[in-house]
């Protein structure tokens, strides 16, 4: 078959790790002519990813800018793809998740009638508010796609719900655990000193619909427990957007058992899950990845997308609330009971194999 040609879109940080593992699959396919386009929705954040992989954008459209609108980000997005397909004229466009990249992506690829393949397809808490914009992203970038490479079974219940060919579905895994077990074996080294015989609770937090008073909930019962608990650390890699660092270094600075450090790179952050007692984020895809290394998640939203691993009891949904927080943590380091009924290691997200699944259909496809 002659060469297909591929453009593998990423924006940020979670989706250069999910869709490293398709762009280095893709490479290694005679057939596939694989072309990385990084919108640098944010900057550094995808370059320590992709860096760490060993993957060099073929196209940089550095977009980022500090404090940008979504209505800025969202126009300056399609006019830049709009001539990244009209030069590059690819048979298909591959992108990850629930970001304004993989919505303007799959938007540009409509008007160009170029294919456009869903990474992680069919996640939804079926509320547009919550995340926000996510939750528009990907319903909007659902609606467009060619193919639907769903997680699980659940996010393909969820496609056929809306409508989608049940043919357009593909059950994949997701990619996250391809990644994490590709990085998780390795010798990882965290970089930051901590006491190795005290317990880690580490915390991440950044959603934007969490800005303002929840967010400032969320670090007063991060310093409660820790002023209850001193023989336990608290490790934040904060965030570079000012709603959040400027809150966390004001309210969580200067505690002796709270260590604050700029967003960790890929490998140690991996380095850090895998060295936590407890984890406490608002992430999606820490949600994914903790559960695998047996690690329980105290999830700071009212909802979840990846409703899999809350039915499974591996991790609780704990929201912007104080007193749940406080709650919640405070049981898990407490009770041992509490602890070990989370601490299970299992992996409803994927088997490592997401990657292969994807390249399979399309090579199929194109054949």
């Amino acid at each position: 078959m002659s060469k297909i040609k591929i453009i593998c879109a990423v924006g940020t940080r979670p989706e250069a790790i999910k869709m490293a593992p398709v762009i280095l699959a893709l490479k290694q396919q005679p057939w596939a002519e694989v072309r990385v386009l990084a919108t640098a929705q944010h900057r550094d954040l995808l370059d320590q990813v992709l860096n760490f992989f060993g993957i060099t954008p073929d196209i940089d459209l550095n977009i980022m800018r500090p404090n940008q609108a979504l209505t800025t980000l969202t126009a300056r997005l399609l006019l830049e793809l709009d001539e990244v397909l009209l030069a590059e004229k690819p048979d298909v466009l591959l992108a990850q998740g629930d970001t304004t990249t993989v919505m303007t992506a799959a938007l540009a690829c409509f008007y160009h009638r170029i294919p456009f393949g869903h990474v992680e397809a069919g996640l939804r808490t079926w509320d547009m508010q919550n995340p926000f914009p996510e939750e528009a992203n990907r319903v909007i970038a659902g609606r467009l796609a060619r193919w639907h490479f769903a997680p699980t079974e659940g996010s393909r219940q969820n496609l056929l719900r809306e409508g989608t060919p049940d043919s357009d579905i593909i059950v994949t895994g997701n990619t996250v655990i391809d990644a994490l077990l590709m990085t998780a074996n390795r010798e990882l080294e965290l970089g930051i000193e901590l006491d190795p015989a005290k317990r880690l609770v580490l915390i991440t937090s950044h959603r934007r619909e969490n800005f303002g008073a929840p967010f400032r909930d969320i670090c007063r019962a991060i310093q409660t427990l820790a002023e209850r608990n001193p023989d336990v650390q608290f490790l934040y890699p904060v965030h570079p957007n000012p709603n959040v660092k400027d809150v966390a270094h004001e309210v969580l600075g200067g505690r002796a058992n709270i260590h604050l450090c700029a967003p960790l790179d890929y490998a140690p952050f991996v380095a850090a899950m895998k060295r936590a007692y407890l984890i406490i984020s608002d992430s999606g895809g820490v949600q994914e990845e903790a559960p695998a290394l047996g690690k329980p998640v105290l999830v700071l939203r009212d909802e979840t997308e990846r409703p899999e691993a809350v039915e499974q009891g591996v991790v609780k949904l704990v929201g912007p609330h104080y007193d749940s927080i406080v709650e919640q943590a405070q049981l898990l380091l407490d009770d041992a009971s509490a602890y070990s009924a989370m601490a299970r290691g299992i992996s409803p997200y994927g088997d490592g194999h997401g990657a292969e699944r994807i390249v399979e259909v399309l090579r199929g496809h194109f054949a």
